[in-house]
């Protein structure tokens, strides 16, 4: 997993409680990152709607949905993200023996399997749940 998912969700929870335009360079002090990171990021977010941006000196970007309505599974969405996948496979389809040629294909299910059942959770998670959770309200 990488981090692109949490930085996405911070900035859409900090931008969201503060309700006003914040730059690249602002959002990656709070987030702990690079500017370079924030806006690549928030690029996904723009097209997905979940963010505007503002132009000139006091420009940034703005979170423009509903928080109580933008669950985190729709953050993900925006950029693509699976939560649980691999890299390598084991085994080889062109194996004589059913494990070897097998197992690549039903860890592959298991992943998917596993995939859906985060996203199932995450569109009971809001961006707004999120707010509260931190603020205690």
């Amino acid at each position: 997993m990488t981090s692109e998912f949490s930085i996405a969700v911070h900035a859409l929870v900090f931008l969201n409680h503060k309700g006003t335009v914040y730059s690249s360079e602002g959002l990656a002090e709070n987030i702990c990152t690079n500017a370079a990171r924030i806006r690549k990021i928030m690029v996904k977010l723009k097209k997905a709607g979940l963010v505007e941006t503002k132009e000139g000196i006091d420009g940034g970007y703005l979170f423009v949905k509903n928080s109580e309505e933008t669950d985190l599974c729709t953050i993900a969405d925006a950029l693509e993200f699976s939560f649980v996948t691999s890299g390598w496979k084991s085994g080889s389809s062109e194996m004589k023996c059913l494990i070897a040629s097998g197992m690549a294909g039903v860890m592959e299910d298991v992943y998917k399997d596993l995939d859906q059942q985060c996203r199932r959770r995450l569109r009971q998670i809001t961006i707004a749940d999120l707010d509260k959770q931190i603020f205690k309200t």
